[in-house]
């Protein structure tokens, strides 16, 4: 199993966003996949602190499987490739207020690709 699919599998992964001069931020967070890719929301919307570092500094990592892997985090605006992550969401998460809340605003508009650094 690669390190995408140990992440791909995971109920929820940790993800750690640094910004210079300050402590690391690591917040839970669940990813779906899409294609090949693999995508965060931000269930606070523009207001989670890990998702403000994320668009501001581009990098950081996601812990998953006891393995940290460095990241970068790219910004999607793309309505049909939302779609497609909204339906990841449901079929990975089901049925609940938790995953409405990850497919509706504000988290909606958060939608971010990891890639990994190497």
């Amino acid at each position: 199993m690669t390190w995408d699919d140990t992440v791909a599998a995971s109920h929820e992964v940790q993800v750690v966003v640094p910004a210079p001069g300050r402590d690391p931020v690591r917040v839970p967070i669940w990813v779906v996949t899409v294609g090949a890719d693999l995508y965060v929301r931000s269930w606070k919307g523009d207001a989670g602190v890990w998702y403000k570092r994320a668009r501001r500094y581009g990098t950081g990592a996601i812990v998953a499987g006891g393995t940290e892997r460095a990241v970068r985090f790219t910004p999607v605006a793309d309505p049909a490739l939302e779609e497609a992550i909204d339906a990841a969401f449901r079929a990975k998460y089901g049925s609940s207020e938790y995953t409405e809340a990850m497919i509706n605003p504000p988290a909606a508009g958060t939608t971010m690709r990891l890639d990994e650094v190497r």
